[in-house]
């Protein structure tokens, strides 16, 4: 039986599978493609972010690789959502649907209050993070993104892990534009104001948003994976004629 593709973009924090634990069961109905963004390896050592590479893994992942059709779903959490845009830009043909969670797409709100305010407390550290060790990189962009305190790595993967968020670029670089055409949803967990005011701002372009608890990953949530797994089922519904 033909199952569409369903492909995962994770964020600046676990990635693969580990990224999506709630989102694992869609295999049994779905093609589904857990992606490693540019630069994200277990054991290879990390890179500096590149917007147009991260699109074109996502492009390459829609693609028909032999089974039959090109193009899926995308959902993408974070600076993941960042890529999805940027594919779904070039190639709307091949996105079906797009699922974006917290996005980090500011540089599509940079003017807005919420953005602006976010950009003057981390842009100081994005200037010097090439001059900072990881750990005191990870400790001062915990403190300042969520108001917490790191604990520090204390494992290969943890130290790895630090500096790969170190090599991430600041997300009001990204090239964004509005996708056109493309049903999307935005799921937000209601905890933090910049992410509400780039939710709102797709929803002026027609998204859909809804919200649910989990912080910034409310795809941990029963309800959050709920609304994702929901709406990527009614668009699938939708174009099932075309698909079979």
């Amino acid at each position: 039986m033909f199952k569409q593709r369903v492909v995962f973009v994770h964020g600046a924090g676990s990635f693969g599978s580990a990224a999506w634990p709630r989102q694992h069961g869609m295999a049994l109905q779905y093609d589904a493609l857990f992606l490693r963004r540019h630069g994200f390896d277990a054991e290879a050592e990390p890179l500096e972010t590149d917007f147009a590479e991260d699109a074109q893994i996502v492009l390459r992942s829609l693609a028909d690789d032999g089974r039959g059709a090109a193009g899926g779903h995308v959902v993408a959490h974070s600076q993941g959502a960042i890529a999805a845009m940027m594919a779904a830009v070039e190639r709307p043909d091949l996105v079906f649907s797009l699922t974006l969670v917290e996005p980090a797409c500011l540089s599509l709100t940079a003017e807005l209050p919420a953005t602006a305010a976010h950009r003057a407390l981390m842009e100081p550290l994005f200037e010097v993070r090439h001059q900072l060790g990881d750990d005191d990189y990870e400790r001062d962009f915990v403190r300042r993104a969520f108001a917490a305190e790191a604990p520090g790595p204390s494992t290969p993967e943890a130290r790895r892990a630090a500096r790969r968020l170190r090599l991430q670029a600041p997300p009001w670089q990204a090239p964004l534009q509005i996708v056109p055409g493309v049903p999307t949803l935005v799921l937000t967990g209601g905890w933090e104001p910049l992410y509400e005011e780039i939710a709102g701002y797709l929803r002026e372009t027609g998204a859909l948003h809804r919200t649910a608890a989990g912080g910034h990953r409310p795809q941990d949530s029963p309800e959050g994976d709920r609304f994702i797994r929901s709406f990527v089922a009614e668009v699938g519904r939708r174009r099932q004629p075309r698909a079979s």
